[in-house]
């Protein structure tokens, strides 16, 4: 099973309540919304919103996004660690997400990559012990920005709670074959987040300082199906995969930055669930013959 969402980072320069959100994700038939960090912190004055009153609405949060420290002081990090599991309990969602720190992989020392793998492994188990899954995103500049740094990450910190949030785009940014890679790192993969660009020179575009500026450039940010990377391949896998544990759905959140919001999100899911489900039949038909 898979259910889609979208992310309050993708509205994070209009002018819009979550309850306006919320109305409108339901109605185009998302399964929930992933929520931004910063988002959650400011609805704290809105204790009537919660993840009670979104499941009143048919929807969920799947993932509150954030940011946590690996390095510096680590009571900081627990403290921040704690209040983002806090976030996450009033939300009802079972993941939190962070990078794994802010160097690439190349660019690590062996001593220091094992003191970031400590620190991982200490608040992947702050976070087990509310009861929640500390998701990593495969991202450039991290020490999951390759396939192989990823893996030895994972079994470096060797912690149950720990999952990947699979960025297909910044996969293929990192030369894997996106579909090769899921098959690798499946056993640990709890959510991916989908988006694409018109070509490979463009990604830059998704540097953290352009992407959050209300002024950043967009250029070369296009629907899901309309990229360099091809999709393809990775939803046809996708179409009849099964988790391991079957009451596990795979959550995908689509994850736009560029302008038209609204269209753009709700062209992306239409057009990903159409393909989604004519790769089911076609496998279906393959299979009686």
């Amino acid at each position: 099973m898979i259910r889609f969402h979208l992310c309050t980072i993708s509205f994070r320069h209009h002018l819009v309540s979550l309850r306006e959100l919320a109305a409108w994700a339901q109605t185009q038939g998302f399964n929930g919304i992933e929520l931004w960090g910063v988002h959650a912190r400011h609805l704290a004055d809105q204790p009537e919103l919660d993840g009670h009153w979104l499941r009143s609405q048919d929807l969920t949060v799947p993932m509150v996004s954030d940011y946590l420290p690996l390095e510096g002081s680590e009571v900081e990090a627990i403290r921040h660690t704690r209040e983002l599991c806090r976030l996450a309990r009033r939300w009802r969602a079972p993941k939190v997400r962070t990078f794994a720190g802010h160097l690439g992989s190349a660019d690590v020392s062996p001593d220091r990559r094992r003191g970031l793998t400590r620190r991982l492994r200490t608040l992947a188990q702050c976070v087990a012990d509310e009861g929640l899954s500390l998701i990593l995103e495969t991202h450039p500049g991290t020490l999951a920005d390759t396939v192989e740094s990823t893996l030895a990450l994972l079994a470096g910190a060797d912690h149950p709670a720990l999952g990947i949030n699979f960025d297909v785009l910044h996969v293929w940014e990192s030369g894997a074959d996106p579909r090769t890679a899921f098959e690798q790192l499946a056993t640990w993969i709890r959510h991916c987040h989908f988006k694409n660009i018109g070509h490979y020179s463009q990604l830059g575009v998704f540097a953290p300082a352009n992407v959050y500026s209300p002024a950043g450039c967009r250029d070369g940010m296009v629907p899901v199906l309309e990229g360099a990377c091809d999709y393809r391949p990775l939803l046809a896998a996708l179409a009849n995969w099964r988790r391991p544990a079957e009451s596990n759905p795979l959550d995908i959140s689509l994850e736009w930055f560029g302008p038209d919001s609204y269209r753009v999100v709700e062209s992306d899911l239409r057009k990903l669930r159409c393909l989604l489900e004519e790769s089911r039949q076609s496998q279906a038909v393959a299979v009686c013959q």
